[in-house]
């Protein structure tokens, strides 16, 4: 790996280098750490900084912005809304003259609504890197050459015009990963799902990850008929397991017809109705009028365009191999983002991106602190209900301390939401709350929350686990009654305990 620790002491045109950073990737990471690089420019230094963009109309701003968390969100919050009007409502008292609980709602609306602040958001991103007077260049760029004697990287353009750079950072993301079946051209991914501009009245989403888990439930949460399938014996299995054992049965129960153990083989397609069906392995088969293939994401073929192929260190799955400053193989060449495989999430990205900059361009003495801490990565899933979690699982932390090194500490409980529901207790929501500890001052080491809110109880809570937060810690601070979050703060030895 490369060790370049040391901010350039002079800029690109004294050197003869047409940048100082070259970014390649115009998503969240890429976006963050050029803006950061150039926010170092001073007169005395300076600094050159590009950005290289193959599609700036459509994916300025990456995944996160165009076809991932932002209008997943917004798509999210249309539907959870239309689970209050339909189902939640009528349980308050609302009714219509005409007997109904619910507005009506088109779908059509809201996809020019949502996808008018997308654009609106694309053209944020141009202006704030003009306003940053980073050089927005538009064309895919191609590493081929990495000079360490000469302190340059050369990238070439489309157009085969070369540009050198004292730094180069790979941002280049990913994108939707589809089995490679028969029939998969009737199927669509994840993109395609934003693409819709109707809602299907019956759809398939084939996954087991927090994209095909997200995406049945929004579609469910609109009404839609859904079936997930998954590989295995149930989704989100890199999640505690307490917390998807939780998921499983709180999705069942909305309705989400959840088919486990069905790899998918073939996909055929009813011309005369336009019925679509995924059969499995098995034999197993079950059709819609909608199939979204939502196994996961690849950045393979982002990767091998770049010319990182047999030019440095890429791990078995095909990730940019990197140390923890970002460092690849290649001299002066780093790496952020999906593109390196640990946690795909655009948070992380960002933190990422800035922390490079900021060790590259920001004249610190000390550069030996600056990189990113995984330790304690907060991650929501979308669901119906949502998904938190911060640090490790009890296997992870099993596995880490030793099992008689822990505390676990769980509550179970229906949030007062769904008190007043006109349903049996045990049809009602659960919320489950999940804090393990470790060592005799029992600090936390994982938080886990399947249940309403648990999107935004979870960022604060991080931010003490980062700071070595014990459960004393959590026991001495006064809950706000009534609310979800209040239960991580009266946990055991007022709750259940048990120790593993």
């Amino acid at each position: 790996m490369s060790t370049t620790t040391v901010a350039p002491s002079s800029s690109a045109i004294s050197n003869g280098l047409d940048y100082d950073y070259l970014v390649i990737g115009g998503g969240s990471g890429g976006m963050s750490s050029s803006r950061r690089a150039a926010s170092y420019r001073t007169p005395e230094n300076p600094l050159k900084v590009g950005l290289i963009e193959r599609d700036v109309d459509r994916m300025i701003g990456g995944t996160c912005v165009n076809v991932g968390c932002v209008p997943k969100k917004l798509t999210w919050t249309a539907a959870t809304m239309n689970e209050t009007f339909h189902h939640d409502a009528a349980h308050y008292g609302f009714e219509t003259d005409e007997g109904r609980s619910a507005p009506s709602f088109d779908y059509t609306t809201f996809k020019q609504r949502r996808d008018k602040y997308l654009a609106r958001l694309r053209g944020i991103y141009q202006n704030n890197l003009k306003n940053a007077d980073v050089d927005l260049i538009r064309s895919a760029g191609r590493i081929v050459g990495s000079e360490s004697d000469n302190d340059k990287v050369t990238v070439e353009l489309d157009d085969g015009k070369k540009l050198t750079a004292s730094h180069v950072l790979i941002a280049c993301g990913g994108q939707p990963e589809t089995p490679d079946i028969p029939g998969k051209e009737f199927t669509i991914d994840s993109d395609g799902f934003f693409q819709l501009e109707e809602l299907p009245k019956s759809a398939v989403v084939a996954g087991a990850g927090y994209i095909a888990v997200e995406l049945a439930g929004i579609f469910n949460a609109f009404g839609v008929d859904t079936t997930l399938t998954v590989r295995r014996h149930k989704a989100l299995r890199t999640f505690d397991d307490d917390i998807s054992d939780e998921l499983m049965v709180q999705m069942k129960k909305s309705g989400i017809k959840v088919k486990t153990e069905f790899v998918p083989h073939k996909v055929t397609k009813d011309e005369s109705t336009g019925i679509i069906t995924l059969t499995a392995e098995s034999g197993e088969d079950v059709s819609a009028e909608c199939v979204v293939m939502a196994a996961g994401r690849t950045t393979k073929p982002n990767v091998e365009a770049i010319g990182c192929k047999g030019i440095m260190d890429l791990t078995p799955k095909g990730y940019i191999k990197v140390d923890k400053y970002q460092n690849t193989s290649l001299p002066r060449v780093y790496a952020v983002g999906d593109v390196i495989g640990n946690y795909e999430l655009t948070p992380v990205a960002i933190a990422a991106g800035r922390t490079l900059s900021d060790r590259l361009f920001g004249q610190f003495q000390d550069t030996s602190n600056l990189y990113i801490d995984y330790e304690t990565i907060p991650t929501v899933v979308f669901a119906h209900p949502p998904i938190g979690t911060c640090g490790l699982t009890e296997a992870q932390a099993i596995q880490k301390y030793g099992k008689d090194n822990l505390k676990i500490y769980r509550s179970k409980f229906v949030n007062l939401y769904y008190g007043i529901f006109q349903v049996e207790p045990s049809d009602k929501p659960k919320t489950l709350v999940k804090v393990i500890c470790t060592g005799p001052e029992e600090r936390v080491v994982g938080l886990h929350v399947i249940g309403m809110g648990a999107d935004e109880l979870l960022q604060g809570f991080a931010v003490a686990m980062r700071m070595g937060a014990t459960k004393a810690d959590l026991d001495r601070t006064v809950a706000i009654h009534p609310t979800a979050a209040e239960e991580i703060v009266t946990l055991a030895p007022w709750g259940p305990m048990s120790k593993h």
